[in-house]
């Protein structure tokens, strides 16, 4: 049997799945169960100005004090809508690169904001918050979710430079699931800490 002409008839037979389990294009969407493998526990947020929400650049950790006599062009700028972030606010947003494991492959997409709030149970900045008062809560937030089976909806992603696919959807799978905050937060008050 020649292979090309194998290969054409499982393309034409609707009961067959495709080869690819990839959107091939901007509009495809594709849905599939997953496992959450790994996340990238080093970088979950990015800044942007609270007003329009473009990208700001991260401030160094001994930036940003308020009420301070420190230079306000160690301040972000949003260059967007010429507001100075002191003044209009600035917010994290959570972008997360994520491991999954389909039935075929291991691939690493990215979780921006609305789906990561699905997995983690709060905001980014709140996270943030809850970090800062415990130094491994975002290794901890990766060891609560790995394992964790989810249904996801993956796109292309929006800007042509991107190296992968975006998460757009997210449905944990697990019935006694519990956001990654929730968890943290009971794991913590086990120990004794707040």
């Amino acid at each position: 049997m020649n292979p090309e002409s194998s290969n054409n008839n499982s393309q034409t037979n609707p009961r067959k799945r495709p080869l690819v389990e990839e959107p091939n294009n901007d509009k495809q969407r594709i849905t599939l169960n997953s496992m959450v493998v790994a996340i990238d526990h080093n970088n979950l947020f990015y800044t942007v100005c609270s007003i329009c929400e473009k990208t700001l650049p991260d401030p160094s950790p001994n930036t940003h004090i308020p009420n301070s006599s420190s230079s306000s062009s160690s301040i972000p700028f949003c260059k967007n809508c010429n507001f100075n972030s002191a003044s209009s606010g600035s917010k994290r947003l959570f972008r997360v690169l994520i491991s999954i494991a389909t039935e075929k492959r291991v691939v690493v997409v990215i979780m921006f904001d609305r789906a990561a709030r699905v997995l983690f149970g709060c905001s980014a900045d709140e996270f943030f918050d809850f970090a800062k008062t415990h130094p491994f809560a975002a290794a901890s937030a990766g060891n609560a979710l790995e394992g964790e089976m989810m249904k996801i909806t993956l796109s292309q992603p929006k800007n042509g430079n991107a190296r992968h696919l975006r998460v757009v959807l997210v449905f944990p799978l697990r019935t006694g699931f519990q956001p990654v905050i929730k968890t943290l937060r009971e794991l913590y008050r086990a120990r004794g800490g707040s």
